[in-house]
């Protein structure tokens, strides 16, 4: 046996190991059902497990099946993803359904090359859900994975590029046993997120520290290394809030733009707000403002309230049929799906 060899099954074995000695009790891991595990999945992108956990308990207790979520109304989908971000995954998830639940009768695919052609599935979750529900050998790669591989054997190649991806998957499929390759992928995941973080590692108690090329060489932070930054995109959003003998204003958003199918408030977007003239007197002089960060634009959101009068109710009922709005009674509003930014406006809190 070469060396090679030898240090692959080290790696594995420790980190399993490891896994065995620091287990976590969470729910998808207690079942093979890969719907289950299919939803614990996307919602756990971009998310951590503590945030999470609550929304995988909701869609799981409202969704018990696929059929369940394929027959559901989108904004009922909505209104239970909101506050996880990304709300693509949302849609991408009740689609997915409907097409698993109308095309393929309810039965998920078995196989990671089937896995990866639904819709908002990646390389990451098909492997996952093979792996975990059906016992195929092929190794999931998140930025965990990413940073464990990349200090462990000394890898400088950007993650973020086509090749360092490549890369990386093929080593982490050279490193998966074939008797336990939903095991060593938990613990993988587990690893990088609990141990081998993105700052102040647990080095100390690392079972891998003595053979880590990072660790040996004083390289944890370099490691790994990501070139491709997302640039960011600063926008000022000016919400018309606009009441009415006990109604409100609503839009519900388009393709083409951040939050689609959500609601938010009629909008204009641009650095200075002529509020006199478009308002005349009708708005507060000094609105509310809030800021929020997403993963690829900062908004600066300001929100000028508007109270009109009962008795141009009728006109403004004509005005938002024009325009394409929707009037809604106050009590209906918590039944909107809405975007972290309103919803922080609403509860006038800070985000």
């Amino acid at each position: 046996m070469n060396n090679k060899v030898t240090e692959n099954q080290f790696f594995s074995n420790s980190i399993i190991s490891w896994y065995r000695e620091n287990p976590r009790n969470l729910p998808w891991r207690e079942t093979q059902d890969p719907y289950k595990i299919w939803l614990s999945e996307i919602i756990l992108q971009q998310t951590r497990v503590a945030q999470g956990l609550p929304y995988y308990e909701a869609f799981s207790k409202a969704y018990p099946t696929v059929q369940a979520l394929a027959e559901a109304p989108e904004e009922e989908v909505l209104r239970l993803w909101q506050g996880l971000g990304y709300y693509s995954r949302a849609r991408n998830l009740h689609g997915c359904a409907q097409y698993i639940w109308s095309e393929l009768g309810g039965i998920f695919p078995n196989r990671y090359a089937t896995l990866i052609q639904l819709k908002g599935v990646g390389s990451y979750t098909a492997a996952a859900i093979a792996s975990f529900a059906f016992g195929e050998v092929q190794a999931v790669v998140d930025g965990n994975v990413f940073r464990v591989l990349a200090r462990y054997f000394g890898i400088a190649t950007d993650i973020a590029s086509g090749k360092g991806k490549k890369e990386f998957e093929a080593l982490a499929n050279q490193l998966i046993p074939e008797n336990s390759p939903g095991e060593f992928n938990q613990a993988m995941m587990d690893f990088g997120s609990r141990c081998c973080v993105p700052k102040n590692p647990s080095c100390g108690e690392c079972p891998l520290s003595s053979s880590c090329f990072a660790f040996q060489k004083g390289l944890i932070s370099s490691l790994p290394i990501k070139v491709n930054k997302t640039k960011v995109k600063e926008r000022v959003l000016n919400y018309l809030v606009i009441r009415c003998g006990g109604q409100v204003v609503w839009n519900k958003r388009a393709t083409g733009d951040i939050w689609t199918g959500l609601y938010d408030f009629p909008l204009l977007e641009q650095e200075s707000f002529p509020w006199q003239e478009n308002l005349n007197q009708e708005a507060v002089l000094f609105p509310k403002k809030y800021r929020h960060l997403l993963s690829h634009q900062r908004i600066l959101g300001s929100f000028w309230e508007i109270e009109l009068s009962p008795d141009k109710r009728t006109e403004l009922a004509k005005w938002c049929q024009k325009e394409g709005f929707d009037l809604v009674e106050h009590e209906q509003i918590d039944t909107l799906p809405k975007p972290k930014l309103i919803v922080c406006y609403l509860t006038d809190r800070e985000i």
